[in-house]
């Protein structure tokens, strides 16, 4: 019985050994990072006393809109929890790249609520199904509003989405932070309303998720717009085909037939392409394609 109770204890401590070096290389890991960032970098004035290299505590809890004291004990390698949502905010707050972002999670022992896996896991066929719609603009959104994959048009139609960290190409996160993709929007308060409610319906059967729970944070914190759109709990789940007006910069206003091609049994993840619904968007549509074409040719000229 001794024994037993001995082993048990030896087992314990090595845990708890374990741990402490965990969290001590937390700690560290997360100074060194938020050292390496001037306040110009975040927006920040620098000021006349400052003599923390890189950013301080505060601020990067105010970044990441944690509490300072909770910020604090993780830099003290202090036993204390952190979920998802909130690493996601402090991995953003010190603009952590992709591998540094897995670090960070590996060393808190949470499963990170954007893996980017589920940003590059769509089959070669619906790929090449993308490619074969062009010049009309199409792409692969999950349940979520994540864009998936795209075809050149689609690429181009609001914003430049091949310069977006692929974690950001989602329409929610876009429609509400993003100037030219709000720009892009015809009719924006009708649109993002809808947008809104069809994400609290298709929510309720991922209520408990990270990912979902990470991107109303994310949009919550990042956007008044979003708060006030939210709490009026408005749930839509008509997914008709609709007709929508995007302005585009480079050739002008294009009207177009939203439709949506399901890719399983559940509302999940879908095709949707968008289709001219009158000639002058037709050739709008063909210029937009051939602009896109020649900048990869040029691109390829240049490399």
């Amino acid at each position: 019985m001794t024994t037993m109770v001995l082993e048990k204890t030896a087992a314990q401590t090595e845990a708890a050994t374990a741990d402490d070096v965990r969290r001590a290389e937390l700690a560290a890991f997360l100074r060194s990072r938020r050292e390496r960032i001037t306040p110009e970098q975040v927006g920040l004035p620098r000021g006349v006393r400052r003599r923390t290299p890189g950013l301080r505590r505060e601020e990067v809890a105010h970044l990441a809109a944690v509490g300072v004291t909770w910020y604090t004990w993780m830099e003290q390698a202090r036993d204390i929890q952190a979920s998802g949502q909130v690493l996601d905010s402090v991995a953003r707050a010190l603009m952590l790249g992709r591998d540094e972002r897995s670090h960070l999670f590996a060393l808190a022992g949470v499963a990170d609520p954007l893996p980017e896996a589920a940003y590059t896991d769509v089959p070669e066929a619906l790929l090449q199904m993308l490619e074969q719609l062009e010049p009309f603009p199409a792409c692969v959104q999950n349940a979520r509003y994540d864009i998936l994959a795209y075809n050149r048009t689609y690429g181009r139609l609001l914003c430049d989405l091949d310069a977006m960290p692929p974690r950001d190409r989602n329409c929610m996160w876009l429609s509400y932070t993003h100037p030219q993709w709000r720009e892009a929007l015809v009719d924006r308060d009708e649109t993002m309303r809808l947008m809104t409610a069809r994400f609290r319906a298709a929510m309720a059967e991922h209520v408990a998720e990270p990912s979902w729970k990470c991107l109303v944070k994310r949009l919550h914190d990042a956007s008044p717009e979003f708060r006030e759109i939210w709490a009026r709990h408005e749930v839509v789940t008509d997914q008709s085909p609709r007709t929508k007006a995007f302005q585009n910069p480079r050739v002008g206003l294009l009207r177009v037939k939203h439709t949506s091609l399901w890719l399983g049994p559940g509302p999940g993840p879908r095709l949707s392409s968008y289709t001219p619904v009158d000639e002058e968007t037709r050739e709008r549509m063909e210029r937009l394609h051939r602009l896109v074409l020649e900048e990869e040719r040029a691109g390829a000229s240049a490399g």
